[in-house]
């Protein structure tokens, strides 16, 4: 697999979670896990938005088309949910290492054009997928203490496992 904008986010999702799964007492707060999922989210929309700025091949436009369209549109969701539950999302050390992270492998996806950045940004999208998907399941869909944000990260678990097949899709007609 290519250098991929997400191979370090993944990383960092990993060891958070894997740290707040340690013990149930340190499990993230609602207000950590908002703030975990928004700049996930986040992170996508960038990453597809470069996508969308560097890349010249249909398929990967459209697909950064609904990375952007989907992640957005969960993004209003959360905040609207927040803003209603009058919670303040938390910047936490697991959002610090995902933005930190994300924004080198942006800074080293952005040097790369044509196919090599088409097979990067489409790996890239798998692993992060994939990563984001295991975080939800296993540490924060289980440690939400709100039943609306518990139900709105499984909806966003629904449409990331899409599009964790699609970029799969995709990177088998890319590779």
């Amino acid at each position: 697999m290519h250098e991929s904008l997400s191979g370090g986010v993944a990383a960092a999702i990993l060891m958070a979670t894997a740290t707040v799964s340690a013990s149930a007492a340190d499990k993230p707060s609602d207000a950590q896990i908002a703030h975990i999922a928004y700049v996930a989210g986040d992170i996508d929309v960038k990453a597809a938005k470069l996508a969308l700025k560097k890349s010249k091949n249909e398929s990967v436009r459209a697909f950064a088309d609904n990375m952007v369209r989907d992640h957005t549109a969960v993004n209003e969701k959360a905040l609207a949910l927040v803003k209603k539950l009058n919670v303040t999302p938390e910047d936490n050390e697991t959002s610090k290492s995902l933005v930190k992270q994300a924004e080198q492998k942006r800074a080293e996806l952005s040097k790369l054009s044509g196919a090599a950045f088409d097979r990067a940004y489409v790996d890239n999208e798998v692993t992060f997928h994939g990563t984001v998907n295991g975080a939800l399941e296993t540490t924060l869909i289980p440690s939400a203490s709100n039943a609306e944000l518990k139900s709105l990260l499984r909806t966003g678990l629904k449409v990331f496992l899409g599009h964790k097949h699609h970029a799969e899709q995709l990177a088998d007609k890319l590779n």
